[in-house]
């Protein structure tokens, strides 16, 4: 069995999900979003998300952090924030003892939907599909944090079938 904290990196809306896995079993024991104000200091809203993940971590007790890898072409200031936020992710993972995994989207849509391209429709759709929800997450931020932690799952038991040599090589 495998308790993970999906990541959803993002500094106005963060999306989570804490999943367990038995097998081919997933089940979404928790799952939603941290929100900060853009009006809010930088300083406060990274502590402020690294407060609420910590809280999350400290009632789960997951043994798996899994967030998304995130690759940007044009607007450099959204990518900063974002980066920055995944640092404080990374960071509450190290000081917490996690196995971190960093899924790359197509990693993730692989992983999901078996289609590295998939579209943000089916892997929603697909996420609902396997955990049984009776509707697709809302906001598209935690149901985005399912998959990642589906991801993460899925990397770090073929990681641990094939002996570690895997680590980094791309489901897709």
């Amino acid at each position: 069995m495998t308790l993970c904290l999906g990541i959803d990196p993002g500094l106005g809306r963060l999306g989570f999900a804490v999943v367990k896995s038995d097998g081919s079993y997933y089940k979404a024991l928790e799952y939603g979003v941290i929100e900060t104000r853009a009006q809010t200091a930088l300083p406060e809203r990274l502590s402020f998300v690294y407060l609420k993940l910590e809280e999350i971590i400290r009632n789960r007790n997951p043994q798996l952090l899994t967030v998304e890898k995130l690759f940007f072409g044009r607007n450099r200031t959204t990518a900063e924030m974002i980066f920055q936020a995944r640092g404080v992710v990374l960071l509450l993972g190290a000081l917490n003892g996690l196995r971190v995994a960093e899924p790359t989207p197509a990693q993730v849509k692989t992983a999901v939907c078996g289609n590295g391209r998939a579209q943000k429709r089916q892997v929603q759709l697909m996420v609902q599909r396997i955990f049984g929800l009776p509707e697709i997450p809302r906001p598209d931020d935690s149901a985005d944090a399912l998959a990642v932690a589906i991801a993460g799952i899925v990397i770090t038991e073929f990681e641990d079938r094939a002996g570690g040599v895997a680590a980094n090589a791309p489901l897709s």
